[in-house]
């Protein structure tokens, strides 16, 4: 099989759309030659085919078929159409980072706990064209509204276009790290109160634990076992600071089976105890029994 580039953008903050329309190209017709457009051209052929290129790069698309242009290279016309070609396309852009990679790396944008790794391909062949066909007809309409709840609509479109081009590329098995590897995470955030265990992660998912851990080790850096270190940590921070729970309380809410252990796994990833984290950022004098109790669980 074939690579196909992975464009990843880094969100919040998220794509924003731009323009998009429908374009149909007579034969003898070709898409104009740009340099440097400034915007991503996302385009989806309805109808006949489309010969374009991007720098040393081409594509004979078909109906059913999209591409994404980037906003930094030429992007020219192979050869003009040989028949009738119905073209939507789509100008977007982020504020955020992004990077195109190989399918086979996993490049150096990573999601964590709060932000998404949106990865679309470069190009593919929609499993259901109909979809986006509709899909793009309702983002053309509302492109050409003027109102404030237009601005809303077309952006909310935009946004399940996306959805739609993230999840079709992830049955293709050449893929298989990356969706292996959010998958585990997922079910590591979702299970993160109870004990999971690599044998635990494999039997959930269906796949050998030391694969699962290449797969991670690949897309976070990390095994399956640091991700749920980072997340229980991360989850206890936020209860510290949300509520007046004794530090058993909070260790057990998090995973930890002991107190003490909670404690030093604190320390040493954080570099204060879990006291001193919530004392610092609650910037609240707490009664002295309730800090010679916390001490005491410590």
């Amino acid at each position: 099989m074939s690579s196909v580039p992975l464009l990843t953008f880094l969100s919040p903050p998220l794509p924003y759309f731009i323009e998009s329309n429908r374009k149909t190209y007579k034969p003898g017709m070709e898409h104009p030659n740009r340099h440097h457009l400034g915007v991503f051209d996302l385009l989806f052929v309805n109808k006949g085919t489309l010969y374009i290129g991007e720098e040393d790069r081409t594509w004979a698309l078909g109906a059913g078929q999209m591409l994404i242009l980037r906003p930094d290279r030429w992007h020219y016309s192979v050869k003009p159409c040989t028949e009738e070609t119905v073209l939507d396309w789509v100008h977007f852009q982020t504020s955020g980072p992004w990077e195109e990679v190989d399918d086979s790396q996993a490049g150096s944008l990573r999601g964590d706990y709060y932000s998404y790794a949106i990865r679309l391909p470069k190009s593919m062949s929609l499993a259901f064209p109909d979809e986006a066909a509709s899909l793009f007809a309702k983002l053309h309409d509302a492109a050409m509204g003027t109102s404030h709840a237009a601005f809303w609509q077309r952006q909310q479109w935009f946004l399940h276009l996306l959805q739609l081009l993230d999840e079709g590329w992830r049955s293709d098995a050449a893929k298989a790290p990356i969706a292996v590897a959010e998958e585990a995470a997922a079910y590591l955030k979702l299970h993160y109160r109870t004990a999971v265990t690599n044998g635990k992660l494999g039997e959930a998912l269906g796949l050998h634990p030391n694969y699962i851990a290449r797969c991670m080790s690949e897309v976070f850096d990390c095994t399956p076992q640091q991700y749920l270190l980072s997340y229980r940590l991360d989850q206890a921070k936020l209860l510290l600071l949300k509520t007046n729970w004794p530090i058993a309380r909070i260790a057990e809410e998090t995973g930890f089976k002991q107190t003490p252990h909670f404690s030093r796994s604190f320390s040493e990833n954080i570099g204060v105890t879990p006291l001193l984290y919530r004392k610092k950022y609650t910037g609240n004098s707490l009664p002295r029994t309730i800090v010679r109790r916390m001490n005491e669980e410590q």
